[in-house]
C-alpha cells in the first residue's frame, strides 16, 4: 500500500486568470488587466479639444476684442468701448440692412421648410419616379452659390428669360434686379430654390421612421390626411424639424453670397445685409474696428435666435 502526504491536490482545471485559494476552496476573484486606452482616456480628445479651442474660441474671442477698438487694420488702435455699437444703432442705413438680413432669413426659414416638407411627402413613398426625382430636386445643393446666382441673374435680366415668359401672357415685363422692391424678393428666390432639396432630404430621413402600419391602422379607422399628419407624422419628425430650422435660419442670417452676385446690395442699399456690411466696411473702407462689431452683433443674433428656435421645437415629451 501507498501512503498519500500532504493535502489532497485538486486536478480540475483552473481558469485562466484565477487565483487558487488556500485550502482548496473557490477560486479569489480574477485579476482584471485593465488596457492602456482606459488609462486617463480623456487625454486622447486633448489635441482636438485644444484644436477647437483655438481656432474657433480663442480666434473668435480675440476677433471680437476688435469691435471696441477703432482699428484700420494697420498700425495702432485706440480703445473705443461701445462708440462702435452707438454708430450702428445711429446709422439708417445699418438698421436697414438688419431689417433685410432678418426678412431673408425668416423668409428663408419658411419657405425652404414648407416647400421641402411638401417635396419629402411627395416623394416618401408611393411614387414610381420618386428616386429620380429626389436626385433632380437635390442638384442645385450642390452647385456653387455664386454660378446659381449668376445664372439667375441672367434669367432675372430685363431681356432674360423671365420678362419673355410675362411677355407671351401680355404682361409688362419687369426691372427684376433694379427694382427696391423686388430685388429683395428675388434674392430670397434664388435662396430657396437651390437650397430646398437639402431640406427635402432632412425630412426624407425623418419619414423614413414614421412606422406605415401606424399610418394605416389610422387611415382604417377613418383618420383623415391632415390628422394623420398632425397627429401622427409631424409628432415623429419633430428632430427633423429641429434640424432643419436651425440650419436654414443660420444660413438666412449669414447670406452672402447670392446677394454680392446678383445686387451687390443695391439698388440703393435695398438687398444690403449685415453680412454684406461687414464685408465692405472690413476689405473695401478698411474699417476693421467696425466690421469686426458689425459682425460681433450678426454672431450674437445667430446664436440668439438659434437658442430660442431650439427651445421652441425641441421635444418636450
Amino acid at each position: 500500500m501507498t501512503a498519500t502526504m500532504g493535502t489532497p491536490q485538486d486536478t480540475g482545471p483552473l481558469v485562466r486568470g484565477t487565483v487558487p485559494a488556500a485550502g482548496g476552496g473557490q477560486p479569489a476573484r480574477p485579476r482584471r488587466s485593465r488596457p492602456l486606452i482606459t488609462y486617463g482616456r480623456w487625454w486622447w480628445a486633448l489635441p482636438a479639444i485644444l484644436a477647437v479651442l483655438l481656432i474657433h474660441y480663442v480666434a473668435t474671442a480675440g476677433g471680437a476684442l476688435y469691435a471696441f477698438t477703432n482699428w484700420t487694420g494697420i498700425g495702432d488702435f485706440d480703445w473705443v468701448g461701445l462708440d462702435n455699437f452707438r454708430r450702428i444703432l445711429d446709422d439708417p442705413a445699418l438698421i436697414g440692412s438688419l431689417e433685410n438680413t432678418l426678412f431673408l432669413a425668416f423668409g428663408f426659414l419658411i419657405a425652404t421648410n414648407v416647400v421641402g416638407l411638401l417635396l419629402a411627402l411627395a416623394l416618401n413613398r408611393t411614387l414610381r419616379t420618386r428616386y429620380l426625382l429626389r436626385v433632380l430636386f437635390f442638384m442645385p445643393v450642390v452647385l456653387s452659390p455664386l454660378a446659381v446666382s449668376y445664372i439667375w441673374k441672367f434669367i432675372f435680366d430685363f431681356n432674360g428669360p423671365l420678362n419673355d415668359v410675362l411677355a407671351w401672357f401680355g404682361a409688362a415685363p419687369k426691372t427684376w434686379l433694379a427694382d427696391p422692391t423686388l430685388a429683395l424678393w428675388a434674392v430670397l428666390v434664388v435662396m430657396a430654390w437651390q437650397t430646398t432639396g437639402m431640406v427635402m432630404v432632412i425630412y426624407l430621413a425623418g419619414l423614413a421612421t414614421v412606422p406605415a402600419e401606424i399610418e394605416e391602422a389610422a387611415a382604417l379607422d377613418g383618420a383623415s390626411t391632415w390628422r394623420r399628419f398632425r397627429y401622427i407624422t409631424l409628432p415623429s419628425i419633430r428632430p427633423s424639424l429641429a434640424i432643419a430650422s436651425t440650419l436654414m435660419l443660420i444660413q438666412g442670417l449669414r447670406v452672402f453670397d447670392q446677394v454680392m452676385a446678383l445686387t451687390g446690395g443695391g439698388p440703393a442699399g435695398a438687398t444690403e445685409t449685415l453680412a454684406t456690411q461687414v464685408y465692405k466696411e472690413t476689405f473695401a473702407l478698411s474699417n476693421f474696428g467696425f466690421g469686426a462689431a458689425l459682425a460681433l452683433l450678426l454672431t450674437l443674433i445667430m446664436l440668439v435666435f438659434s437658442v430660442l428656435q431650439q427651445a421652441a421645437t425641441r421635444d418636450r415629451s
